[in-house]
């Protein structure tokens, strides 16, 4: 492609409502371009990257017997409210309604159109297990769309859907589909890590996320420094064994902490360590108030919380249901003489602590000397803290340590969640009728762009893997004038082509400096620079993932690009 016949719009200047590097720089190299808020066109360089991604995809997705199908982005409503999520997904699912009065969504995800069409033709177990994937652009009305491509309200997604008889059969597809994942990631080119992960509006279990580790990344990585274990923070198990000081137990103390409420505050004015301090929290879980006990310097993980609990939804209670409940504020709740028909629930770090300190249930005052089951009885003892760095890793294998992660996919067994409410059904071998075991597999094909872009890059501009370039080469003519440069460079042109290389050839009467800057901000993997030497047929190669540079003579032009290309 002759770059003056191209739409490359590149920038000198950093966009001043780009905040990341990824962002900026795919702004900058004429990739993408902002239409609104969170909503963007891919221009012909954008468009190149992402359809071979795509097609790195496809490869994958057919390797393990994935067909692929292209449902509608707009859904009916009556789907979505056979499952229940018209009326619980949230004001990020845009809805609209048409001439006729009917409610539509605009797809967010597509469980219920591909459970609906398998239930309207799939009846026997025969044609089970069924995967169908699709690759298109979806819809969230995200209330603060930011970082370009890596959060915005139109995106482009590949979702897969598989349909079992048995959990057996969805336990092989999840298996080939974790392969599967880490084909694409890994051929893609990216630092990534598959890491445990909660099912979220999604639903189901046995869930796992594709991070690509950046420090610009939303979501916290929990990982083994010795081991493959990884979680996101939010699922990552604590096993730790607490030590439990061997002195002797005091009786109760009351004593008064004027104004101090937080944990570092009573820490403190008492001069006792956090780890010494019981901290008392009190969760609505659906519709039933619940005390919830952790150690001063622990947090409460509330998707753990969620989980143990088997609720649908875990959130603070309301001062106002605090101070009905105990007669005081939120910082002087503790354990001791609760409510009997108040539930208790700890973590298991609270079992081990002595003589501690906790709030009197009085605002100003807290207790001192307390033990768990002495002084305050707990209905059980569960995993309910975030891990921390330096904790022993999960595996028994090393410690813990932390890193940000961009979510590119995510893969869930659905199970039934999807498939019962929606009558979607299939007679067994006995001609009984079972509902599908479903499973579900994502990736945000355009969120891959910024991933990589994050990754790949240096103070002049992007540098693409090579799979995944817009082009292979970047053919510039220093002096088009110059008919010795102008000959060599049509030449090289249309032999890299019949070679079947994908050639930016930049035919602009621009001055060389305003080439050169271009080429290392778009980032092709090769430029081939046809200088003064051209009358002797040597050219100048610079590898812009090093930044090395090398002369060749025409003759071998070829032959090393071929070893190059063909390199791992």
């Amino acid at each position: 492609m002759k770059q003056s016949r191209t739409f490359i719009p590149t920038m000198r200047e950093v966009p001043s409502d780009a905040d990341v590097k990824s962002h900026q720089l795919l702004l900058r190299a004429g990739f993408i371009r902002q239409n609104t808020s969170g909503i963007y066109s891919f221009l012909p360089l954008g468009k190149k990257v992402l359809q071979k991604v795509e097609t790195i995809i496809r490869e994958e997705m057919e390797a393990i017997e994935a067909v692929e199908v292209f449902m509608p982005a707009m859904q009916q409503a009556e789907l979505w409210q056979e499952t229940g999520r018209w009326y619980s997904y949230g004001p990020e699912l845009f809805r609209m309604t048409d001439r006729h009065k009917r409610e539509f969504a605009l797809g967010a995800t597509h469980e219920e159109v591909i459970t609906s069409l398998v239930r309207d033709e799939v009846k026997s177990y025969k044609k089970l297990p069924l995967t169908m994937f699709q690759i298109q652009t979806k819809f969230r009305d995200e209330q603060r769309p930011r970082f370009g491509l890596l959060r915005g309200r139109e995106f482009i997604m590949k979702d897969a859907y598989s349909f079992h008889a048995t959990e057996e059969s969805l336990d092989e597809k999840y298996q080939e589909m974790m392969q599967a994942y880490t084909n694409i990631f890994t051929r893609l080119g990216l630092d990534f890590r598959a890491v445990m992960a909660d099912g979220g509006s999604i639903g189901g279990t046995d869930t796992h996320e594709f991070m690509a580790l950046s420090d610009i990344g939303e979501d916290t990585i929990a990982y083994s420094d010795s081991s493959s274990y990884a979680a996101n923070i939010e699922m990552a198990e604590v096993n730790v064994n607490y030590e439990k000081l061997d002195e002797a137990l005091r009786e109760v103390e009351k004593v008064a902490t004027p104004d101090q409420k937080t944990i570092s505050e009573v820490a403190s004015y008492l001069n006792v360590d956090a780890t010494r301090l019981i901290k008392t929290l009190i969760f609505k879980t659906d519709d039933e108030l619940i005390a919830v006990l952790c150690r001063g310097d622990h947090e409460i993980n509330d998707i753990k919380l969620k989980n143990v609990l088997g609720a649908s939804e875990v959130e603070f209670a309301a001062e106002g249901d605090v101070t009905e409940l105990l007669s005081c504020g939120v910082g002087s709740i503790g354990p001791v003489k609760l409510p009997l028909d108040l539930k208790v629930i700890a973590d298991h770090s609270v079992a081990s602590i002595v003589n501690g300190v906790c709030g009197a249930n009085e605002d100003g005052f807290h207790l001192t000397n307390v033990n768990p089951e002495r002084d305050f009885a707990v209905d059980r003892y569960e995993d309910l803290r975030f891990i921390l760095e330096g904790d022993a890793s999960p595996d028994g294998k090393g410690t813990i340590k932390f890193a940000k992660g961009i979510e590119l996919g995510h893969i869930f067994k659905l199970g039934t969640t999807y498939s019962e409410p929606m009558g979607g059904t299939f007679l067994d071998e006995n001609g009984r009728s079972k509902p599908y075991i479903m499973g579900c597999y994502g990736i945000g094909v355009s969120r891959i762009l910024a991933a990589v872009a994050e990754q790949f890059n240096d103070e002049y501009g992007l540098k693409w893997p090579k799979k995944i370039a817009p082009f292979d080469v970047h053919l510039i003519a220093v002096n088009l004038k110059d008919e010795s440069q102008k000959e060599l460079a049509d030449e090289l042109y249309s032999v890299l082509k019949s070679y079947r290389y994908d050639v930016l050839y930049d035919d602009r009467p621009e001055r060389a400096g305003v080439k050169f800057a271009d080429s290392d901000l778009i980032g092709l993997p090769i430029r081939i620079t046809i200088g003064k030497r051209a009358s002797e047929g040597i050219v100048e190669i610079k590898f812009r993932q090093t930044g090395e540079t090398a002369e060749w003579q025409k003759e071998e032009l070829t032959e090393k690009l071929q070893a190059f290309f063909t390199a791992e």
